[in-house]
């Protein structure tokens, strides 16, 4: 059986050579209540915007977010655009970025305006010149990739046909890696795929086999004898279809095609999930996966990054929730220690009107005291947040000897727990900033306090929420636990 965790493990140390079309994504966000007087279009009240980079750069930042390194050859122009993504990639971690400059060409960049309430994208404008490179930046290119390609384990060519793939380029990229036995994973745009002749793995999506093949592949059937039609076509080891909610279709050499559902999720936007999939495969394919686990992984990433706005990267722990079993799955699900997921969660809590509760502590070592608290916390309210104070704050109220058990583990002995449903680690000295952040309708402590000594009262209570005390267990606290077994921390 082919072992997940040991390969994700494993993707900080590897590293993968990404050569295509880079763009600058521009996502403009905002709400739309009344048509304009001048014509009949939606007027966008822009609340807010974002710019990251897309195409190829999205490859290169899914690959980091893995914890793969990436090496990274591409083109930009000599403009504003070309100098942010230049910057962007510069700060970010684990990517190399190795960028010819282009005068003669504009920087490709796409602004989306989109209604956020609705995740409906109204409209996309485009700066671009899809016309293959100049000689001279072809060759650029190819020096760039040939000599970073014996740092990396496989190698991606991201084509968005915006002329950066030229087929000199192509060729020689590919000729290489079979050479050194690195694997090229290709993202095909272009009707003649002959010119990916030698690769190793082919990722077209539905409507790009059937350009390719001319034949309409909707059912497994169908997909797969046109995968295999294609696969014969380019000389390929393997094509993998991605067909949206169809799921996944892979045909190897020598293999029976294998289908792999779509997962059951909410769709927000399926901008850059193809850059996801081709990411993931490629990590996979670098750390020594077949073909068929690296799909499994890819396609449970793709169902984490169309949950997302925008152009979205998966992170190892997001792919690790999706892959591993349900029973090691409490941890990943229910800890945050990065409050713009807590954000996330919390929108889409409210969106479906569940009462959020709260309760915080460092629960250094669980007691039934705790447990009783936990779980009257829980009946109080639809969905139970607890704050734990992270390890400097617990040494800052406890004194040192404390904490017994670092964060990492206070929290999955919470998660563990059925009556908890997210983990938030926070280092004030006090839950209010959280509490804040949160705005529970409920807020539940331990009898030992009144009413008016919880943190955190004024802010519920501001909200229309209440207030809950719960009785403690006599005789069982963390400070006596640890009197009994002979230590002596300061309190």
């Amino acid at each position: 059986m082919f072992d997940f965790e040991k390969h994700l493990a494993e993707l900080e140390i590897l590293g993968v050579l990404v050569v295509g079309d880079l763009m600058l994504d521009d996502f403009v966000y905002g709400e739309v209540s009344r048509i304009s007087p001048e014509a009949p279009a939606p007027v966008l009240a822009v609340s807010r915007s974002e710019m990251v980079a897309g195409g190829a750069g999205n490859v290169a930042r899914n690959l980091a977010a893995l914890g793969a390194r990436c090496v990274f050859v591409g083109v930009v122009g000599e403009d504003e655009a070309g100098r942010r993504l230049a910057s962007d990639l510069a700060a970010a971690p684990r990517i190399e970025a190795h960028l010819v400059v282009d005068p003669a060409r504009p920087t490709t960049r796409k602004t989306r305006y989109v209604s956020e309430h609705h995740s409906t994208h109204l409209l996309r404008a485009d700066w671009e010149l899809a016309t293959p490179v100049d000689a001279a930046t072809e060759q650029a290119l190819i020096a760039q990739a040939l000599a970073a390609l014996p740092r990396v384990g496989a190698v991606v060519l991201s084509d968005y046909a915006k002329g950066v793939l030229t087929p000199g380029l192509i060729a020689a990229v590919i000729d290489a890696a079979r050479k050194a036995g690195k694997p090229v994973i290709v993202d095909p745009k272009r009707a003649d795929v002959t010119v990916y002749r030698g690769a190793t793995l082919i990722t077209p999506n539905r409507q790009e086999l059937t350009v390719a093949t001319g034949h309409n592949a909707t059912t497994d059937d169908d997909a797969a004898a046109a995968a295999e039609e294609l696969r014969q076509k380019v000389g390929a080891t393997a094509v993998l279809v991605t067909r949206s909610e169809q799921g996944m279709t892979l045909v190897a050499d020598g293999e029976a095609p294998v289908h792999v559902p779509a997962y059951a999720v909410k769709v927000l936007d399926v901008s850059g999930a193809g850059d996801t999939v081709v990411a993931v495969l490629a990590a996979m394919l670098a750390s020594g996966a077949g073909f068929e686990p690296a799909m499994r992984a890819a396609n449970a990433a793709a169902a984490v990054v169309v949950g997302k706005r925008g152009t979205a990267t998966v992170s190892i722990a997001e792919l690790r929730a999706r892959i591993l079993p349900g029973a090691s799955l409490a941890s990943e699900e229910k800890i945050v220690f990065d409050w713009s997921v807590l954000d996330r969660r919390l929108d889409v809590w409210r969106r479906q009107g569940l009462r959020i509760g709260f309760t915080n502590g460092c629960f250094d070592l669980l007691h039934p005291g705790h447990v009783r608290v936990l779980a009257q916390a829980r009946a109080a309210c639809d969905r139970l947040l607890v704050g734990l104070n992270g390890d400097a704050s617990v040494k800052r109220l406890k004194g040192d000897g404390r904490p017994v058990q670092d964060a990492h583990a206070r929290a999955e002995v919470l998660a563990a727990l059925e009556a908890v449903d997210l983990v938030v680690v926070f280092d004030q000295d006090t839950p209010l900033e959280l509490i804040e952040r949160v705005r529970p309708k409920v807020l539940v402590k331990g009898g030992d306090y009144t009413v008016e000594t919880v943190v955190g009262r004024e802010v519920v209570e501001a909200e229309g929420g209440e207030v809950i005390l719960v009785e403690t267990v006599p005789g069982h606290s963390t400070t006596r636990i640890i009197a009994r077994s002979g230590s002596k921390p300061a309190v």
